[in-house]
């Protein structure tokens, strides 16, 4: 039997639920998910192994116009990962339509694809009628570039399967890249990193989010088995600072209970979680604070 494998890379706007279902599809948390916009900001990468064949998707940052460096990177990011792969799965958000935001994105991907198949998955269709389905999917069949159109519900998981098999079709024959228990390639820092991030998107204001990093110092693993992690949440004003710690540092307790029991499935081991909270002004348009926070400022 001929094994089959091949690389899609996932775009779309900002929380069109891309990170939803790379999760699904891969079976676990490979990507961290929030209702805010540009929660992804690295490519990320999630395997499906399955008997026969491997699909390695890609999570890229949602296209969005960028107001800083950080945003400039996130955006060639998610352009630069159509290249090179053997399909494109293009999102929407079903319960928005096709926005001006989504237009744009069509026709800039329009100019960039040039031979390598196209799929658009409408997401989110348990929160629309089935004509609102109907007008997007006549919007999308316009577009010759697009191979295939498939309606689905990255969250409940409904017609995830429909698109798995349209994929298949345009896998190669190739070899399995990674083992069958590798589920991505992203280092342990990292994925640290982002579970940190995920929990204060989802405890703190509107306003902060889009300007914390986090910044793991350091990982190291006791005698006893148990894991101390030592991070830092960087933010880019002294307001946001006494925000994320909170009255009497109950809010940075919050964070860290939420991310502490997260390492903790991620690691398999009881987990000593250290936060510190530091101001690092205007760090999004800083090469050495994008470096060392895992983007890379040569873009």
């Amino acid at each position: 039997m001929t094994y089959k494998s091949g690389f899609v890379t996932i775009i779309g706007s900002p929380n069109v639920g891309k990170s939803t279902l790379m999760n699904r599809m891969v079976g676990q948390k490979v990507s961290i998910v929030s209702d805010r916009a540009q929660t992804t900001r690295n490519k990320i990468m999630g395997v499906v192994s399955r008997d026969g064949y491997q699909i390695i998707f890609i999570d890229t940052p949602g296209v969005t116009a960028p107001k800083n460096r950080l945003g400039e990177y996130m955006l060639k990011v998610a352009y630069d990962a159509v290249n090179e792969v053997e399909a494109v799965l293009l999102m929407f958000d079903a319960s928005k339509g096709i926005r001006e935001k989504d237009e744009l994105l069509l026709a800039q991907l329009k100019d960039r694809i040039k031979k390598t198949p196209v799929i658009a998955a409408i997401n989110k269709i348990d929160l629309v009628s089935l004509g609102d389905i109907d007008e997007m999917t006549e919007r999308l069949a316009r577009e010759e570039w697009i191979s295939s159109i498939v309606a689905i519900s990255a969250d409940s998981g409904r017609n995830v399967d429909k698109l798995e098999k349209l994929i298949l079709d345009y896998l190669v024959d190739g070899p399995q890249y990674f083992p069958d228990d590798m589920v991505t390639d992203q280092p342990m820092w990292s994925i640290c990193s982002e579970m940190i991030r995920e929990n204060a998107l989802k405890l703190l204001r509107d306003e902060i989010p889009h300007g914390i990093g986090v910044g793991i110092d350091k990982i190291q693993l006791r005698a006893d088995g148990i894991h101390d992690v030592f991070a830092t949440i960087y933010c880019e004003r002294e307001t946001h600072k006494g925000i994320i710690i909170g009255k009497g540092g109950n809010m940075l307790k919050r964070i860290g209970s939420e991310a502490r029991h997260d390492i903790e499935w991620l690691f398999g081991t009881k987990v000593n979680l250290q936060l510190w909270v530091k101001v690092r002004s205007d760090w999004r348009n800083s090469a050495a604070a994008l470096k060392e926070f895992g983007y890379d400022p040569n873009f």
